[in-house]
């Protein structure tokens, strides 16, 4: 009799550990996150081909694929459609923002997409229930209508400016702001919205900087320190 009831033991047990298995795995599963990577580079042939750009972009591919994230793709230059960019931004836990800057700021692309995404997501009420004020207090609370909060934003930016044009107040152009205070509004549309801004991570001087391989070299340690995976 004991012989016949070992068998079914065995048979038990394996489909007990292959239960268990399964749930963790659904468990890994539910928990895995995912980071949507926007490419905002537009091509001026001869001037600025995006080489530069699409190897920061890819080395953040590289990067969340080993944590294993789930990864979404955005380059703006190769087109978009609206809806399919906000639910983008409804799934992803990160957004990173890769950019040239052009004349101090993005490209215009970039621009057009955030008035475009953000605006549809605006009228749905999928990002933002209303800019944050009340009829009680019309003038107090501005900015914090968002639905997006738990995500986080990065701006990842290659600048032909040098670093040692930031955080100097003798310095002409920017009079003692930093990289980030230069390009504040950027991360500004997504706190709108509910978004924790990080310090974003920048290379510079990008004609003449002996350094970009460096520069790209120390970015995934940088994601990896300032999301704390």
């Amino acid at each position: 009799m004991k012989y016949k009831i070992f068998p079914t033991l065995i048979i038990l047990l394996l489909v007990f550990s292959v239960t268990i298995n399964a749930q963790t795995t659904l468990i890994e599963v539910s928990k895995k996150k995912t980071v949507l990577l926007i490419n905002a580079h537009l091509t001026y042939p001869g001037l600025s081909e995006g080489k530069l750009n699409n190897a920061f972009h890819a080395r953040a591919k590289e990067f969340f694929l080993s944590q294993n994230f789930n990864v979404l793709e955005t380059k703006i230059e190769d087109s978009y459609h609206v809806d399919e960019e906000v639910e983008k931004h409804l799934k992803a836990d990160i957004v990173v923002l890769q950019t040239p800057v052009n004349w101090e700021n993005t490209p215009w692309i970039y621009k057009k997409y955030v008035d475009e995404v953000f605006t549809s997501a605006m009228k749905s009420q999928k990002f933002l229930s209303g800019d944050g004020r009340s009829e009680t207090n019309p003038s107090k609370e501005y900015g914090t209508g968002g639905k997006m909060q738990g995500k986080l934003f990065l701006l990842s930016a290659t600048w032909n400016a040098p670093e040692e044009s930031f955080n100097n107040a003798k310095q002409p152009l920017w009079k003692g702001k930093s990289a980030d205070d230069a390009l504040f509004n950027i991360g500004a549309n997504y706190s709108f919205i509910g978004y924790t801004v990080l310090p974003g991570y920048f290379c510079y001087d990008v004609f003449h900087n002996r350094h970009i391989k460096e520069d790209l070299e120390n970015y995934p340690k940088y994601l990896k320190n300032v999301f704390g995976l």
